[in-house]
């Protein structure tokens, strides 16, 4: 029960030290020359996947590698399942912003690279600055797509960014943040072992199950309040974009320090699970422009239904 305790400690600590450091980053982005259109634009892509970044860190900093590469892909799966399958149950989630369409190719893109680089078993400190150097083009590109976005959107995205506090306060920010990720992951980390030991999974279905269903939990219930207020761009920007950033960034960036062994269920199973999912949303996304709530069932039980998978392959 300790371990348990820990766990949602940690996870209640990741989930404010992510929403601290989103409001000081916006400040800070703004006060050093980014429009507000930009810095919302980010935050809503990347802003949520600090805590997984936290967590990814502190368990590879710890040697728990496999953890860290569970919870980073398991992550995406939660996010395109469960956050965006309960949201569009919640409400329909009507969608107007033109880039979620080509991040939605780049995440489908960045999955199936992944696994193509996987195929030898390992992923090489090479393929991890590859994979890094492609977030960054198609940071690029997408920061100059955004110029074709509808008024509506911006004003929108721009309003996500508002953002009060004079410099002290979002150094502040940052500064609180930092302690409460620090200690959030830590505790995750550490009673997950724990946990997974119990429950009989290994450290690779510990981050992909247990961790990365947690830490996903905050943005689940962000998620629901969300498409109810009728904010679909917000809600799919943040699923689509957070899962772009845990494949490129988070495990490009843990290959690019030290290479990482990559296990053979991940070429099989949960790589090919999270390009299945992408190609289910993609005509989602294209045809009507909107989530239905029989389409968020439909990415629910796909979710149940691995979960479901992974489990039963454990007997």
């Amino acid at each position: 029960m300790q371990a348990w305790g820990l766990f949602v400690l940690g996870l209640v600590l990741l989930a404010l030290g992510g929403d601290s450091i989103v409001k000081g980053a916006s400040g800070l982005a703004q006060r050093l020359g980014a429009s507000p259109f930009v810095a919302g634009l980010l935050l809503i892509a990347f802003g949520t996947s600090l805590p997984e970044l936290a967590v990814n860190a502190r368990a590879f900093w710890v040697g728990s590698q496999e953890l860290a590469l569970g919870n980073a892909v398991g992550s995406n799966i939660v996010n395109l399942g469960l956050t965006l399958g309960l949201a569009a149950l919640a409400a329909p989630l009507v969608i107007r912003m033109r880039l979620l369409s080509p991040l939605l190719v780049a995440l489908g893109l960045s999955s199936v690279l992944l696994m193509l680089f996987g195929l030898d078993g390992v992923i090489g400190q090479v393929e991890g600055l590859f994979l890094l150097a492609a977030f960054v083009v198609m940071l690029l590109l997408l920061l100059a797509r955004a110029r074709r976005e509808i008024d509506d959107v911006r004003v929108g995205v721009e309003g996500y960014a508002a953002t009060r506090g004079a410099l002290w306060m979002n150094l502040l920010r940052f500064v609180v943040a930092g302690a409460l990720l620090h200690f959030g992951a830590r505790y995750v980390v550490a009673s997950a072992t724990t946990i997974g030991a119990s429950l009989h999974l290994s450290p690779l279905l510990t981050g992909l199950l247990p961790v990365a269903i947690g830490t996903a939990l905050p943005e689940v219930a962000a998620a629901i309040a969300a498409a109810r207020r009728g904010q679909g761009d917000m809600v799919a920007g943040h699923v689509i974009g957070s899962s772009v950033f845990n494949l490129l960034v988070i495990v490009g960036g843990m290959a690019a320090l030290r290479p990482l062994p990559l296990p053979e269920s991940f070429v099989r199973l949960e790589l090919p699970a999270a390009i299945a999912f992408v190609l289910v949303l993609y005509p989602m996304l294209r045809g009507d422009l909107r989530i239905s709530r029989g389409e968020g069932a439909i990415l629910a039980l796909a979710f149940v239904a691995w979960v479901v998978l992974e489990i039963a392959l454990l007997r």
